[in-house]
């Protein structure tokens, strides 16, 4: 069972659908017991940092989380859900992410921002991720503080990372539910490897 996490704000939906798509079960959940009784977890989130860690932490799901991911059960983080695994964002001042891992998210500072549409990525390492292109919606990017966990890179007025793999952990800045069949393919990469 996958658990999709809600958080108050995300394209819950979607990513359901896509699950459903590739025949992995999955459900929607908001509590710490269908976290901790999950064998997945995935956490989608768009919207504003700040209030995405306050209705995880409201809702008493940021600890099951982050107990989750030490266990080494298989996370996904799509969006904001990669942004939260690290230590804080500009784009909230003073709220603690998850703090799995150094780094914060950073505004681009160049071009339209937020960054709209398709864009490609580049590996950055052996893993799930391929040459490629997905749909981003992105005002700001993670600075990770460690750079082995970088998996894949995307240039959008500079390069910036896209995506992290590390262990049971993977996260992504674009939204592999809403890039046709190059997500699915993502999808299935990530669920084969896990």
């Amino acid at each position: 069972m996958i658990a999709i996490v809600d958080c108050g704000i995300g394209n819950l939906s979607s990513v359901k659908n896509a699950f459903d798509y590739l025949k992995a079960e999955s459900m929607i959940v908001g509590t710490p017991d269908a976290i901790l009784d999950a064998e997945r977890i995935v956490l989608p989130g768009v919207g504003a940092f700040g209030f995405m860690m306050q209705n995880l932490r409201e809702k008493g799901i940021a600890e099951p989380i982050r107990n989750s991911i030490a266990s080494g059960k298989p996370f996904l983080g799509i969006c904001l859900g990669m942004q939260a695994l690290f230590e804080e964002s500009d784009e909230s001042v003073g709220v603690k992410g998850l703090g799995i891992y150094n780094g914060k998210s950073v505004r681009f500072r160049k071009g339209k921002v937020p960054q709209i549409g398709w864009n490609s990525i580049t590996p950055a390492k052996k893993g799930i991720f391929e040459e490629d292109f997905f749909y981003f919606v992105n005002s700001y990017y993670v600075k990770p503080g460690q750079k082995g966990i970088i998996a894949a890179v995307t240039d959008y007025y500079g390069e910036f990372a896209c995506a992290i793999q590390d262990k049971n952990v993977t996260a992504v800045q674009f939204h592999p539910e809403k890039s046709g069949s190059s997500g699915i393919a993502l999808l299935q990469r990530w669920l084969d490897a896990y």
